[in-house]
């Protein structure tokens, strides 16, 4: 028939390797947040400020700026089998995550090993995109939406397993390292490359800096620093928010930990939403409209700070789902914009600029928060993310390239 799919869209060894995929990236990215579900533990026996504290996230963030940096200028991602790449790097996620649980004796050397913990994240989450890109074409828009939403609940499941398990942080730590490890199996033994991959490319390190020279992908990328801005430290920090609200009233930790892993996890729904939406819809209508959405979130949390947890909770939830819903679209137009030789670069380029500028944002309510703390403020500074990204994914949706994103819907 004339209108059929291509089998590669429909069959089942694509939808096998993607439901691989999508459960090797959540369980690899659990260790990314650990430390933050168990900060007040951490905090507690190494006698740390917020502040300090602050900078076990931080050193993730600088980690895997620096890793996609390396990745992108040596086009890791487009030379080299993206499978084994994964798999290599998940497995060093592990052991730099179980070495915090088991070497670390401070601040100093635990900040350390979160920086090479963020810098093997590299070579795991630009690939898992590139990988999945690889298995379609006319449904991308949801086949990098469950990687982004296997991100998402990677990234809460930290608060999930300390609801689970009544001890010190340290097996807390060690579990999400044990998923990395699993995760990195998982890859190496079931998932390859699809069918629209792109031969190896030839080393070239000026592509790198393609992103900030083509429009289309210079406009997609100013779009994804807006959502950056705000994802990584409402991430960051409203698990903390949710403690000192839950304490405020009473309650117990485990209470607002598990608070947090709802607000973060439900962005994985978001995530695969957005993506269903914008391969009918379009790209960025979609992201400017998902920004729109926790732009708002944000600013009522901001208004909110003193109300009561049933009032704050159900923002919050409209928050997590949001905030993620665009990030996938952000990923899926630099895919369709960029050479297919050099998709795994453009994708870590963009990764790579956008989690530099987390450190800014994560750090910047860190000191907001350690000097009141400002809440309101703090959650106020990150709704300028969304209202620069709504700007410029607009932008991207004139410029006669857009064609290309989305089987032309822009």
């Amino acid at each position: 028939m004339r209108n059929a799919r291509p089998p590669a869209e429909t069959s089942v060894r694509k939808w096998r390797n993607l439901s691989l995929l999508t459960v090797a990236e959540l369980l690899a990215l659990a260790p990314w947040f650990s430390a933050v579900a168990v900060a007040p533990l951490i905090q507690a026996e190494w006698q740390l400020t917020t502040g300090t504290a602050a900078w076990l996230t931080l050193a993730v963030q600088l980690g895997f700026v620096a890793g996609t940096l390396v990745s992108g200028v040596l086009n890791l991602p487009d030379r080299f089998d993206a499978s084994r790449l994964f798999a290599i790097s998940a497995a060093g996620v592990a052991l730099t995550t179980a070495g915090l649980a088991l070497v670390a004796q401070g601040p100093v050397d635990g900040t350390a090993l979160r920086f090479l913990t963020g810098a093997f994240m590299a070579g795991v989450y630009p690939p898992g995109l590139k990988l999945a890109a690889t298995w379609t074409r006319r449904s991308r828009g949801v086949a990098l939406s469950l990687i982004v939403g296997a991100l998402t609940v990677g990234s809460a499941s930290p608060h999930l397993v300390r609801t689970l398990l009544d001890a010190s942080w340290r097996p807390v730590v060690l579990v999400t390292a044990g998923l990395a490890l699993v995760a990195g199996l998982l890859v190496l033994g079931g998932v390859r490359q699809g069918p629209f991959a792109a031969p190896a490319a030839r080393f070239n390190p000026r592509f790198a800096l393609e992103i900030a020279r083509a429009p289309g992908l210079r406009l997609a990328t100013l779009g994804y620093l807006g959502h950056q801005w705000e994802l990584y430290a409402m991430w960051a920090w409203i698990p903390l928010f949710l403690a000192q609200l839950v304490a405020r009233e009473g309650g117990e930790p485990e209470q607002a930990a598990g608070l947090a892993f709802a607000v973060i996890a439900v962005g994985g729904f978001g995530a695969v939403v957005g993506g269903l939406v914008a391969d009918r819809v379009g790209r960025s209508v979609t992201a400017a409209g998902a920004m729109a959405v926790s732009g708002s979130a944000a600013i009522a949390v901001a208004l909110l700070v003193d109300a009561p947890l049933w009032v704050l909770v159900p923002i919050m939830l409209v928050w997590g789902f949001s905030v993620i819903a665009d990030s996938a679209q952000f990923s899926a137009a630099i895919s369709e914009l960029s050479p297919a030789e050099y998709v795994g670069t453009a994708l870590t380029m963009q990764i790579c600029v956008g989690f530099l500028l987390t450190f800014v944002s994560i750090h910047l309510v860190g000191l907001l928060v350690d000097g009141g703390p400002h809440w309101g403020a703090a959650f106020g500074l990150l709704a300028l993310g969304p209202v620069f990204g709504v700007v410029s994914m607009l932008a991207l949706r004139r410029r006669p390239e857009a064609v290309r994103m989305a089987g032309g819907r822009r």
